[in-house]
């Protein structure tokens, strides 16, 4: 197989020094990158994989406070969310809008008596209980006074059994309340995290993805190219683990022992079902099991996604939706919408990931802390901060509190505070009907406004550049329709795209979608080929190894059609 020359790769061997190498490059990582790069600190990035190809590409695409949290006590980390949520509504509203999200609630007092345990002690695992109207309304009560004076959303609303039938009435008979409050959705979460990569490359940081850190030698990180295998040495001044859940095995190939990390795996299934998601009536549906684990039923592209699961989990196991799993949302999605019916022929695409949480012997999954936390070693004379925890609401206040540990250390001062920056394609979004007609005027160069507008919800602002790339008569993709030849293209070439997964699975929301035929992934690594440099043998080993990926990662059987067999 042909690796084509890759200059992200080439720039960091010309010059193998920066003042902070960052290990991992999930949403964190990229926060953390384009923090520093924010306040001019000399910034390197590597990532072993593909940017955002783990935790962080296995998301329930929601940006919340996390109500359920406060029951463990962490005021601190919701009201961050909160204040983070409202951020993203308004640095990146071409990726994050608001959600309607409704509790169906079936009991009135249950939980009201074990929460005070809970918030002064701690929720071993095997135990049960559920919330009921009074503590969610308490919750709920507390969630709106974080979110007092900045207008984002509304205020929470509790509707009687009656009303809420009215609402949904497709909801279990059985509720007796409904509680709607207002969070928010992102709607590609890996676009988002390459708008934060591209920002932070725009700024003169640099990153490269499939670039390991395997070892260290006298301080410093040596890293290898997974396509090529070759190595060489990195040295910074201060380095950086942020690579999630494999944070432990990250410092083990360093050097070091360390046991900060104990992931659980969650897992979502995506549903082709007009049914369900017309039941939805747009809005997320959110229940919490008695086993503390978070079901949403939460339409989204035309499809609707069920998640998710917290079950404790090897972080060296390859992650998967099993069969229990999707029994267990079946299950879910009959108790609360008993008259659908879903079965295992709506599944269109499954994905599982392992959160970074910390170690957390004994105590319930679902009741960990979803906080983070910075701990400080060494490799050799160079510093090493380790991240443990993180979540995807929260990613610049962690990224902007790392980085200001790391300007600490290094001894850099702060520029600017990073508030109120936009990001990649939310720069000058046109957030009204009339400024979003006249950007689709100004930037449609000669297409239809239908495909203009199609181009700006896909990519943001950022899509003006392409809109300029596709020629007024040019077609559809065959095999692949809505999308254009020199739109993959342009992606293969801006976005560091290395495998045909990277373009089905992170820079398109094409696997999500579900429908992908072996012709389509063959016209679409055909279109990349040029960019790439891919001869016909790399062509066919592309396409072979992505119908692996989706049948034994992702359980969709591409030659077949359906369900691939649980591995």
């Amino acid at each position: 197989m042909r690796a084509p020359t890759r200059e992200n790769v080439a720039a960091l061997q010309a010059r193998p020094h920066a003042e902070v190498l960052i290990i991992g490059g999930g949403i964190n990582g990229l926060a953390t990158f384009r923090e520093l790069v924010t306040q001019g600190v000399d910034v390197a990035l590597v990532e072993r994989d593909d940017f955002v190809s783990g935790a962080s590409s296995a998301s329930s695409h929601m940006v919340h406070g996390g109500i359920r949290y406060l029951e463990n006590g962490e005021f601190r980390l919701v009201h961050e969310a909160v204040v983070e949520r409202n951020l993203l509504l308004r640095n990146a509203p071409h990726v994050v809008k608001p959600l309607v999200t409704t509790i169906p609630i079936f009991r009135t007092w249950a939980g009201i008596l074990a929460a005070p345990k809970r918030l002064l002690f701690t929720h071993r695992a095997g135990e049960r209980h559920e919330r009921g109207a009074v503590l969610i309304a308490i919750g709920l009560s507390i969630y709106d006074l974080f979110s007092r004076g900045r207008g984002a959303v509304p205020l929470h609303r509790f509707r009687t059994r009656g009303a809420s039938l009215r609402a949904y009435p497709d909801l279990n008979p059985g509720l007796r309340f409904t509680a709607t409050y207002y969070d928010a959705s992102m709607h590609d979460p890996e676009r988002l995290a390459l708008d934060v990569l591209a920002d932070g490359i725009q700024g003169g940081g640099r990153a490269a993805n499939y670039l390991a850190a395997v070892g260290s030698r006298d301080g410093a990180v040596v890293v290898r190219d997974a396509r090529t295998g070759e190595e060489f040495e990195i040295r910074a001044d201060l380095v950086i683990n942020a690579s999630g859940p494999f944070t432990d095995l990250t410092n083990e190939a360093l050097g070091l022992t360390t046991r900060f990390l104990g992931g659980t795996k969650g897992s979502h299934i995506v549903l082709d079902h007009p049914e369900l998601l017309a039941a939805t009536r747009g809005h997320e549906l959110f229940f919490e099991n008695s086993d503390g684990r978070i079901v949403l039923i939460y339409p989204l592209k035309g499809r609707v996604l069920v998640g998710t699961t917290d079950l404790d989990t090897d972080v060296r196991e390859t992650p998967v939706c099993t069969d229990a799993e999707i029994d267990y949302f079946f299950g879910l999605v009959r108790h609360v919408l008993p008259g659908i019916e879903v079965n295992r022929s709506h599944i269109v695409y499954t994905f599982a990931g392992i959160r970074p949480l910390p170690s957390h012997e004994g105590l319930a999954p679902g009741f960990v802390s979803r906080d983070y936390r910075i701990e400080r070693a060494s490799l050799g004379a160079t510093p090493l901060l380790s991240l443990v925890g993180g979540k995807w609401t929260t990613f610049r206040a962690l990224g902007a509190r790392l980085a200001a540990e790391a300007m600490d250390v290094i001894g850099a001062d702060r520029r600017r505070d990073t508030k109120s920056n936009l990001i990649g394609g939310g720069i000058g979004f046109p957030t009204t009907a009339k400024r979003r007609a006249a950007w689709l005027q100004r930037h449609a160069s000669g297409h239809p406004l239908a495909l203009a507008e199609r181009m700006l919800d896909r990519y943001g602002t950022r899509a003006r550049h392409l809109l300029a790339e596709i020629p007024v008569d040019a077609a559809e993709l065959s095999q692949v329709p809505g999308w254009f030849a020199q739109e993959l293209a342009w992606l293969a070439r801006e976005e560091q795209v290395v495998t045909l997964a990277d373009v089905v699975l992170r820079r398109t929301p094409l696997a999500f979608l579900g429908g992908l035929t072996v012709a389509a992934l063959r016209e679409i690594a055909a279109v990349i080929a040029p960019v790439l440099d891919w001869d016909a043998a790399t062509i066919d080993a592309e396409v072979t190894s992505i119908i692996e990926l989706l049948a034994t990662r992702h359980r969709v059987d591409v030659v077949n059609g359906g369900l691939a067999p649980e591995a």
